[in-house]
C-alpha cells in the first residue's frame, strides 16, 4: 500500500516538475531576450501572449468559446490610455482601472450570456463586443477613428521610467508572468478541476451538486480581467488605443492563436500568439496578403497537429510511469 502511494506521488510530482522546469528555462529566456531581439517586438508578443492565456482559461478549460474578447482587451486599452494621457494616473493605477473595468464588462456580459452553451453563447459574446465597438467609436473620450495617441507610459510606482524600452520591457515581462502564474494557480486549484468537470460533462457537475453558473461567471470575469490587463498593458508599450484593439478581428485572432499552440494547455497560446505576431511582423515588410498567409497556416495547422503545435507534441510525449 505504501509503495502504490509512493509511485502514485511519484507520477503527479513528475509532470508538475517538468513543466517547472520548463517555466524556469524559458523565464531565463525571456530575461536575456531583449539583447538579443527588438525589445517592443517582444512586449508585443507578451501581450499577446497574456490575452491568448486569458482567452484559453475560458475556452479551454470551462469549455466557453467567447467571440467577444475584443472588448475587455480594447475597453481596457482605452481606459488604461485616457487615465494615463488625460487625468495623469501613474502607469500601475491606470493597469489596475482598466483590469478592474475589464472585469466589470466580463461580468455584465457573463450574466447575460453564461445560461446559453454553444453557438449561442459565442453569437451573443459577439453581439455585445461589437456594441462596445460602437461606443468605442461614437464616445467623446475615444477620439472615434484616430484612438488615444501619445499616451505617456509614466514612472513606474514612481520609480522606474518607463520611457526606457528595456525597464518597460522588463515591467510588461513581471505583468505577464503575474498573469500566468495566477492562470496555472488557478487551473491546478479545485476550482480548475470543478471547470475541467464542467467543460467535459457539465449534466454530471450538475448532478454532483456543483453550481455550474457560478463557476462559469467566475472564470468568464477572471479571463475578461485578464484581457483588460494585457489590453492596458498594450496601450502603454505603444503609447495608443485604437479601434483595431476592439474589432471582431481581435476576437477571431485570439481564437487562432489558442488554437495554433494547443487549446487546453498552458503554453500553447503563448506558442500561437509568439507564432502569430512573428508572422504578422514579418509579413508586413512583404508584399505577401498578411491574413490570406496567415489563414493558409492556420489551415495546414489544424490539419497537420489537431491538438495545436504544443498538444501534439505532449500527446507524442513519452508518459511517465509506461
Amino acid at each position: 500500500m505504501t509503495a502504490a502511494s509512493n509511485s502514485t506521488r511519484v507520477a503527479v510530482r513528475g509532470p508538475a516538475i517538468g513543466t517547472a522546469l520548463i517555466a524556469a528555462v524559458l523565464l531565463l529566456l525571456a530575461l536575456a531576450a531583449p539583447f538579443v531581439l527588438y525589445p517592443v517586438f517582444l512586449m508585443k508578443v507578451l501581450c499577446f501572449a497574456l490575452f491568448a492565456c486569458a482567452f484559453n482559461l475560458l475556452i479551454g478549460f470551462a469549455g466557453l468559446l467567447s467571440f467577444g474578447h475584443a472588448a475587455f482587451f480594447g475597453g481596457a486599452a482605452y481606459i488604461a490610455a485616457h487615465t494615463v494621457k488625460e487625468w495623469g494616473w501613474a502607469p500601475e493605477v491606470g493597469l489596475l482601472a482598466a483590469t478592474v473595468v475589464a472585469g466589470l464588462m466580463g461580468l455584465v456580459f457573463g450574466l447575460i450570456a453564461i445560461r446559453r452553451q454553444g453557438i449561442y453563447f459565442a453569437m451573443i459574446t459577439l453581439a455585445l463586443s461589437q456594441m462596445v465597438f460602437f461606443l468605442a467609436l461614437q464616445l467623446p473620450f475615444t477620439h472615434g477613428e484616430d484612438g488615444i495617441q501619445g499616451v505617456p507610459r509614466g514612472l513606474l510606482f514612481g520609480l522606474f521610467d518607463l520611457s526606457q524600452p528595456l525597464t518597460m520591457y522588463y515591467a510588461v515581462l513581471a505583468i505577464f508572468v503575474a498573469g500566468f502564474a495566477l492562470i496555472w494557480r488557478t487551473v491546478h486549484s479545485p476550482f480548475g478541476q470543478v471547470l475541467k468537470a464542467i467543460r467535459e460533462n457539465e449534466p454530471r457537475a450538475v448532478s454532483l451538486g456543483y453550481r455550474t453558473d457560478r463557476y462559469k461567471l467566475v472564470a468568464f470575469v477572471l479571463s475578461a480581467s485578464l484581457a483588460g490587463l494585457a489590453g492596458g498593458t498594450k496601450a502603454l508599450v505603444f503609447q495608443l488605443a485604437s479601434l483595431t484593439d476592439v474589432t471582431w478581428q481581435m476576437s477571431g485572432e485570439v481564437v487562432l492563436m489558442t488554437l495554433l499552440g494547443g487549446m487546453g494547455t498552458l503554453f500553447g497560446p503563448v506558442v500561437g500568439a509568439g507564432l502569430v505576431v512573428t508572422l504578422e511582423s514579418y509579413l508586413a515588410s512583404t508584399s505577401l496578403p498578411v491574413p490570406v498567409v496567415i489563414g493558409c497556416i492556420f489551415v495546414v495547422c489544424v490539419l497537420l497537429f489537431r491538438r495545436g503545435i504544443v498538444g501534439e507534441l505532449m500527446a507524442r510525449l513519452p508518459k511517465r510511469g509506461h
